[in-house]
């Protein structure tokens, strides 16, 4: 009966923490604004390309990127993808606001 009850003290943490909720590796604020298809793939590149900037230490400068300057999505999506890609890029210089300040600039 000890036995029973000591496997059972050591399997109920191990169970409970593989049910344990795991944090997101790639962005760990709020969803993405709801946006369509572009809007989407915009937002998390732009995401992408403002911690990059951030990373660097270099100042937010969102007209740099090529992919924001010449969207690489059809004709008719141009203005959501780069809608998407602005608020990303906000988003992620936001998000790492402290680091931000504190930065020596180039």
């Amino acid at each position: 009966m000890r036995k029973v009850l000591a496997v059972a003290a050591l399997a109920l943490p191990l169970a409970l923490a593989g049910c344990a909720e795991h944090e997101r590796s790639y962005y760990s604020g709020p969803y993405a604004p709801a946006y369509e298809q572009f809007g989407q793939r915009g937002f998390h590149d732009g995401f992408d390309a403002g911690r990059h900037d951030l990373s660097r230490g270099w100042r937010p400068d969102i007209d740099k990127h090529g992919d924001f300057r010449n969207p690489p999505v059809p004709d008719g999506a141009r203005r959501e993808y780069r809608h998407g890609f602005h608020e990303g890029y906000e988003r992620a210089f936001r998000s790492g606001r402290d680091d931000y300040r504190d930065r020596d600039w180039r």
